[in-house]
């Protein structure tokens, strides 16, 4: 269950304004409140006895990505390839948050959540497990496999079909597991499906020449 249920307030539109006024491809901007949506899935389905702060799940999701949009990261190839969009927006998100009006005692909260929001890391707070977790789902089912093939041609990791459909693959069988909350297995299991059918399909038609 929520600490502060979600709630309509000057702070959280300010930060989805921004939000919406960066995002570059235009998008990107659906996975933010896509991801928020997870996330209150995920927390519902939470024991009584755990509770979250949905302030800092929610500004968290909101800006983890910014350092991902065009006109945040560099334009660069070489820079690109090691760049931190992580370090980026913890450097970024305690002003926008204090200029969004977002309660000050919350924001090194959000930080965490941030820091700890991909795959390979380790989540230390409920919020960052449910937000972490939320991402992961993002990366499955129909719309993991929309947002990898979106990317083709403008994310320096896969530039052809084949790179692509690599990156499902790997998507499908590393992240599933790495899933922390039972409700988020849950949430995974028809994503996993939709996926692997995708896959199988993808696999029957093109054969060796899907380059």
């Amino acid at each position: 269950m929520t600490a502060n249920p979600p709630q309509t307030s000057p702070y959280r539109a300010a930060i989805e304004n921004y939000i919406a006024t960066h995002a570059n491809p235009t998008h990107k901007f659906g996975h933010q409140p896509r991801l928020y949506a997870l996330t209150q899935q995920i927390g519902a389905g939470l024991g009584p006895a755990l509770t979250y702060d949905d302030d800092v799940v929610f500004a968290a999701v909101w800006l983890h990505d910014l350092g991902v949009f065009i006109g945040q990261r560099p334009e660069d190839p070489e820079a690109l390839k090691t760049w931190n969009h992580v370090t980026y927006i913890i450097e970024k998100a305690p002003a926008i948050l204090t200029e969004a009006g977002f309660p000050a005692e919350k924001i090194p909260a959000v930080l965490e959540v941030i820091r700890t929001h991909q795959p390979q890391d380790t989540p230390l707070t409920v919020e960052a497990t449910i937000a972490r977790d939320a991402d992961i789902l993002e990366q499955l089912g129909a719309i993991g496999i929309t947002r990898t093939l979106a990317k083709l041609g403008s994310d320096t990791r896969f530039e052809t079909f084949t790179e692509a459909h690599a990156a499902l693959k790997k998507q499908l069988t590393t992240l599933p597991d790495q899933l922390k909350l039972d409700t988020s297995r849950a949430l995974a299991i028809p994503r996993f499906h939709i996926m692997q059918s995708f896959l199988d399909a993808l696999e029957s038609e093109a054969g060796q020449n899907l380059y």
